[in-house]
């Protein structure tokens, strides 16, 4: 029997995760606290175990030269693996895997839903009618404007298809182009730049890598529009939030939505937190009925496949 360390919250809370690791014959172990936990923490609980399925967890390389070697796989119950070291479980012959896919359509849709608040002053309006007054705050409509795409890859491409339908002019930038994503939305690929330039919503969609680490700069803000939104589902450290907020607060861009900080959560004097033109929510774009089932479908699945001598469908390869 292998012991699978679950801390993932979504997972541990997954009747299907449990019954298709314990079916396979392994024991389901779950350590969850309110938000992700640090290397510390990990470090007093994977010695001894075989796998572990992680959230938002630091899994540094301390923590995987803790868990080898019975320590087989990390499984990450989403796309992204800014938190895993994997260099070091190459290093450690431990697989790496992902979900990528699993959330793709929550996370598109939480985009429409900030852009859409951003564009109509939703929860500015809404708190306004609860708190007695009626009175109206002028929007803006997305028909018509161009929206900007850094990151054409599984979220990027459906936020695509639905901003067409919508009646938007896209443009994107990427490494890879992606043509068939031209040819039926009518998609136009810019240097980085021009796409900052020209957009009137940007929505970013790309890893944290050394390239595009604080890709939203005091640089590339004042290349923007002042009338441009910009909504963040991919990860907080694409943004320098301190020139994000001299540029939101000066009047330099017109507002921010984010599902992501560089801290998570964020210090409760975070400036961006201050700002009535900025709306906040916290890491929930997978956090769906259906996304969580996939994803945690998904990580026990790879699971059990590692732990049966198996080669995994998702591992990540550095």
């Amino acid at each position: 029997m292998a012991k699978v360390l679950v801390t993932a919250r979504s997972v541990a809370a997954s009747s299907e995760s449990r019954a298709i690791l314990e079916s396979a014959g392994h024991e389901f172990i779950t350590h969850v606290g309110d938000s992700p936990w640090s290397e510390v923490d990990m470090l007093r609980v994977v010695p001894g175990v075989d796998a572990v399925i992680a959230g938002l967890d630091e899994i540094t390389a301390k923590v995987m030269a803790a868990g080898s070697p019975s320590l087989k796989i990390v499984a990450r119950n989403g796309a992204g693996y800014n938190n895993v070291d994997v260099e070091a479980a190459n290093r450690l012959g431990i697989t790496v895997t992902l979900a990528p896919g699993a959330n793709t359509i929550s996370v598109c849709e939480l985009v429409f839903g900030l852009m859409l608040s951003l564009a109509r002053q939703i929860p500015g309006q809404d708190a306004k009618v609860h708190q007695g007054s009626w009175k109206r705050i002028l929007g803006s409509e997305l028909y018509g404007k161009v929206l900007g795409v850094l990151g054409t890859g599984n979220v990027g491409s459906e936020v695509i298809k639905r901003a067409h339908t919508f009646g938007m002019t896209i443009v994107a930038f990427d490494i890879v182009h992606r043509t068939e994503l031209c040819q039926q939305f009518d998609l136009r690929y810019l240097t980085r730049d021009d796409v900052f330039r020209q957009a009137d919503f940007l929505t970013l969609h790309m890893p944290v890598t050394v390239d595009t680490r604080n890709i939203i700069n005091a640089g590339t803000l004042r290349m923007m529009k002042k009338t441009v939104f910009i909504i963040n589902t991919a990860r907080g450290g694409l943004v320098d939030e301190i020139n994000l907020h001299n540029a939101l607060k000066s009047g330099e861009i017109a507002g921010y939505g984010t599902d992501t900080f560089s801290q998570e959560p964020p210090a409760a004097d975070n400036l961006l937190l201050t700002l009535p033109n900025v709306i906040a929510t916290p890491h929930s774009g997978a956090y769906t009925k259906e996304a969580v089932s996939r994803c945690s479908v998904t990580a026990a699945q790879e699971v059990v496949r590692v732990l049966c001598g198996k080669v995994p469908l998702y591992a990540v390869k550095k």
